[in-house]
């Protein structure tokens, strides 16, 4: 693994880990009129986060990736310290996608000694993610914030993977005034149709032939939903039958929720919506969701 410096240049990628150097270059980007496009990760970058920097590359100046495993999201039982960890195979990815500057800081310079302060958005992370993984949100609402003050970007794209997430950042940047656009990606599956994560990494050859499950039922909810099945409980049910008949599952949650705002919808559905699942195969959890949408 490379080991970045204040300030120097891998692969072509000027590399910062300095909070407040990085502030500093942000201030003088801006200044100079760039316009700063950022993609916030936790590193391990796999081709959905190559997706999402090629977007940011069409909307700034300044392309702008950040590398930080944020502990503050992890709960003490989770996989903090297993999390993969790839800094050169990262910068080399970035750089394919024209990434110009990667921020790569420490957990120390990011919550020094005597860091107390956390932000919460309060009804979006309840339910889902939320009620599994507490203090999750919280943790990863305020590294965004942090990181937006720091970056100061103009477009912060975040992948729809992560969809409750994408709706905690959101509601936060809109309630706080935050300037910068939130902007959501599409997910991306690999050709057996698992939505890519870096913890996928985790999986066995036999796992990953098991996480295909979720992905699967999703996909059969969508079918029926494509075919004028707008019954909530109809498409849920349909989605249950595929989970089930895999016994390796530990499934954590499936729901269906609006699509703008992360609540219950109707019995029948008359707006966009949003089926979630996650679950564990082995010792891995994964997420997946899928946009139900005329």
């Amino acid at each position: 693994m490379s080991t970045a410096t204040p300030t120097t240049r891998l692969h072509g990628i000027e590399v910062i880990d300095s909070p407040a150097r990085m502030q500093q270059r942000m201030i003088q980007a801006r200044a100079d009129g760039k316009r700063i496009a950022f993609v916030p990760t936790m590193g391990f970058l796999h081709e959905g986060h190559v997706s999402l920097l090629k977007a940011g590359r069409e909307r700034g100046d300044l392309l702008v990736l950040s590398i930080f495993v944020n502990p503050m999201q992890f709960g003490a039982s989770e996989d903090l310290s297993r999390y993969p960890r790839d800094l050169d195979g990262d910068l080399r990815k970035a750089a394919s996608a024209g990434t110009d500057l990667a921020f790569c800081p420490t957990p120390e310079s990011m919550y020094p000694v005597g860091f107390q302060t956390r932000v919460e958005v309060t009804e979006v992370q309840k339910g889902l993610c939320g009620d599994h993984r507490p203090g999750h949100f919280a943790g990863v609402a305020t590294v965004v914030l942090k990181l937006i003050n720091l970056v100061q970007p103009h477009v912060l794209l975040l992948g729809e993977k992560d969809y409750q997430q994408l709706q905690v950042i959101r509601r936060m940047v809109r309630d706080l005034a935050l300037p910068v656009e939130v902007l959501g990606c599409p997910l991306i599956r690999d050709d057996d149709g698992v939505a890519l994560s870096s913890r996928n990494a985790y999986l066995s050859p036999h796992e990953r032939e098991q996480a295909r499950t979720l992905s699967q039922a999703l996909f059969a909810a969508r079918q029926a939903f494509a075919h004028g099945e707008r019954r909530r409980d109809a498409l849920l049910d349909r989605a249950h039958s595929i989970l089930a008949a895999q016994p390796a599952l530990r499934l954590d949650y499936l729901e269906l929720r609006d699509a703008s705002d992360l609540t219950l919808p109707p019995s029948t559905l008359t707006d966009p919506a949003v089926l979630l699942v996650a679950g564990f195969i082995g010792r891995t959890r994964l997420i997946d969701n899928i946009l139900l949408a005329r």
